[in-house]
């Protein structure tokens, strides 16, 4: 991302308030949903992602990470064949193919190095390609942001994912919880970003980032005459 759009997309995000405001009927019970999560966050979460990324050597937890990147490729690639996107699709399923195999199920990150890019879909931003409206704001005890439409696509998102395959409970449990702290762990320190009020910061910052990812990165906004300034 070069300085310009950079600088729109901070503007874009600046007023993302007065655009957004409208879809938060429910603001009163995610406020107090919001506060929640951070007071578990803070006693639990953060902890143990701390206590993991203190005593986890750095080439297993970049190994970990791809381990659990692997895993979301397969969805992936169904999200973009399903959003008309097949190349992509094809270039996800090549690349959850070369890390199982020999990428030492995915441990390596074979695909990257040897030019398959890797992509973020969901059947949230698919059920967006499909015309589907985002509904309410939702904040998710223990989950997080969320809007009516995203939370919905949950459900048939689960199934996308390989760990359903797996025929032992605990294993399966494992590998969730393992990539639940994983991710915790790459995202410690960016509570020191925070401006304003919390909530408000949270809410905005994540529906500007959904609607970046539904739009793949193509940000529309009306500061074109900036554009003098190069």
């Amino acid at each position: 991302m070069n300085r310009m759009v950079f600088y729109r997309f901070l503007i874009i995000f600046l007023l993302s308030p007065l655009t957004f405001a409208e879809i938060d009927p429910f603001q009163t019970i995610n406020e107090k949903t919001h506060n929640l999560n951070q007071a578990l966050d803070l006693q639990v979460a953060s902890p143990v992602a701390r206590l993991y990324k203190n005593i986890t050597p750095d080439f297993l937890e970049i190994g970990v990470t791809n381990f659990t990147h692997n895993i979301e490729d397969l969805s992936i690639g169904i999200n973009n064949i399903l959003q008309g996107k097949l190349r992509a699709g094809l270039s996800d399923f090549s690349r959850f193919t070369l890390n199982s195999s020999i990428g030492l199920v995915g441990f390596v990150d074979v695909a990257s190095h040897i030019g398959f890019t890797k992509h973020d879909e969901d059947f949230g931003q698919t059920l967006a390609v499909w015309g589907v409206p985002d509904g309410p704001y939702i904040v998710l005890p223990g989950l997080g942001p969320s809007t009516m439409r995203d939370t919905l696509a949950m459900i048939p998102d689960s199934f996308l994912t390989p760990l359903w395959l797996i025929d032992h409970d605990r294993t399966s449990y494992s590998l969730t919880a393992i990539d639940l702290v994983d991710t915790r762990a790459r995202y410690l320190g960016l509570e020191s970003i925070v401006i304003g009020d919390e909530y408000l910061f949270y809410r905005d910052a994540y529906l500007q980032s959904r609607s970046f990812e539904i739009k793949d990165g193509e940000v529309e906004d009306s500061f074109d005459d900036f554009d003098d300034f190069n």
